[in-house]
């Protein structure tokens, strides 16, 4: 079983949970299973991959370009394979925003997507440009790691568990 975890970050923080989704799935699906992740911008195909985890950090509500092209460039192949999407972007203490970000559910329509999960972000004011300085002031968010790493395992290891259904479903005579 080939996966791609493709992912579009822009500070690097939702790459990090790409990673961890990765290593999750390496270790849950076990030697058999080959797991890849990637910059969605850089994916020259799909082909070959039997199943797609998605993630985008979202800025004023919305995915990055990069992933919602993604979706687009490859709707009819992702409609053929199990595919997860997941976005990095709420913050703070609560976490703000709530929201999904607003063109999920037109792309978890065109991918057929299993499913969706928001992930809370992180906040280094060091390594925002001046315009997103000013949201996350605005917002009156502190700068912090609010990502929970658990979850995140968690949730990955739930589509493991899906893949292992239907890599023995496919081995069933």
């Amino acid at each position: 079983m080939k996966v791609l975890v493709a992912v579009a970050s822009k500070h690097g923080a939702t790459r990090e949970i790409a990673d961890e989704i990765g290593n999750t799935l390496r270790a849950k699906l076990g030697e058999r299973a080959e797991v890849e992740v990637l910059f969605a911008a850089n994916v020259a195909t799909i082909a070959g991959y039997d199943a797609v985890v998605l993630g985008s950090a979202v800025y004023m509500g919305h995915w990055m370009t990069e992933a919602t092209d993604f979706v687009h460039r490859y709707q009819e192949a992702l409609r053929t394979m199990p595919v997860w999407m997941f976005s990095s972007g709420p913050v703070g203490t609560p976490p703000k925003p709530l929201e999904e970000p607003l063109e999920i559910g037109k792309l978890r329509w065109l991918a057929y997507a299993r499913g969706h999960r928001v992930f809370a972000g992180r906040i280094d004011r060091h390594r925002l440009g001046l315009g997103d300085r000013a949201v996350v002031a605005a917002l009156r968010v502190h700068d912090g790691d609010y990502r929970n790493w658990e979850e995140i395992r968690s949730w990955a290891a739930t589509i493991a568990t899906a893949l292992r259904r239907v890599r023995e479903r496919a081995h069933t005579p």
